[in-house]
């Protein structure tokens, strides 16, 4: 271990910043000169460009050992540890000085994901593009993540494979956490069959950011509806897989809001609309 000794000047850090004593002289400051490595010509190396071979290897486990003396002894510990989350190795979270609270406060709202599931047919997009119109009325920032939409891009490589599908919803679900965390109020809608992964979903925000609205709206219903066809494609053979067919759907346990179907009657978008702005009044998400 390479032991440094360096004197410690009169700063604090705050979080506001670095303040300085000015009572006390600053001490200059220099660099230490290393010894370059000798001229290599069998590898094609030169005293001028091994001036660009540094190798700084970094430990997983270092401290710094701080003394009460102005000469303070650093060692190569303690450093930001890396993540090795995944598959992805060697990486360490960038921190902004601009947080959530802060964009909150920009925007006048509190970001949320607002996840819309229920059947095909059962009329998530229509409650999404309804809820985005209310929310715009009202002066505030939202955006849509719909099912269909995001498999002609981000998830364009994903089939409807029970494995494929639930790749799905965790990618939506991660950037649905996004947007909420840059403070804007993010509509997911999306059939998201399965209950552990929407459950996984949840799990990626604050207690309380993941608005579960269920569209309890019966199978035959939705397939007397079928606004796209795919039932009767399902229906004959053409469509394999397809919720509600010969997939299941498994309905929430515990979701915040239930838009149930009553009957033959079913409330107008906008009317739905108004009840999940109703909850995210009630719950101070329409302010910052």
């Amino acid at each position: 271990m390479v032991v440094l000794k360096a004197i410690r000047p009169a700063i604090s850090c705050s979080s506001a910043g670095f303040e300085i004593d000015p009572s006390v002289p600053l001490p200059k400051v220099g660099f230490v000169k290393w010894p370059l490595p000798a001229p290599s010509p069998s590898l094609g190396l030169t005293g001028g460009n091994n001036a660009r071979l540094r190798l700084v290897q970094a430990t997983e486990e270092s401290t710094v050992s701080i003394t009460n003396d102005r000469d303070t002894t650093i060692s190569c510990e303690n450093l930001p540890q890396m993540a090795t989350d995944g598959k992805a190795t060697n990486i360490v979270w960038h921190k902004s000085s601009v947080g959530k609270l802060k964009r909150q406060e920009l925007l006048k709202q509190k970001g949320c994901v607002i996840w819309i599931t229920g059947l095909s047919g059962s009329g998530k997009s229509t409650l999404a593009c309804a809820l985005c119109q209310a929310l715009y009325s009202r002066g505030k920032m939202s955006y849509i993540l719909d099912g269909d939409n995001l498999r002609h891009g981000l998830n364009c490589d994903l089939s409807f494979k029970a494995e494929d599908r639930v790749e799905n919803i965790r990618r939506i679900g991660e950037v649905a956490k996004l947007f909420a965390d840059a403070g804007i109020i993010c509509i997911a809608s999306v059939i998201s069959p399965y209950r552990r992964d929407r459950d996984a979903c949840r799990e990626l925000l604050p207690q309380g950011d993941f608005i579960e609205v269920f569209m309890d709206v019966p199978l035959q219903i939705c397939e007397a509806r079928d606004p796209k066809g795919l039932y009767k494609l399902a229906r004959s053979g053409k469509i394999k897989g397809f919720t509600g067919i010969d997939d299941p759907y498994e309905p929430p346990l515990n979701c915040e809001l239930i838009l149930p179907q009553k009957g033959n009657n079913c409330a107008s978008p906008s009317e739905m609309a108004e009840t999940v702005i109703s909850y995210l009044e009630e719950k101070g998400y329409l302010q910052a």
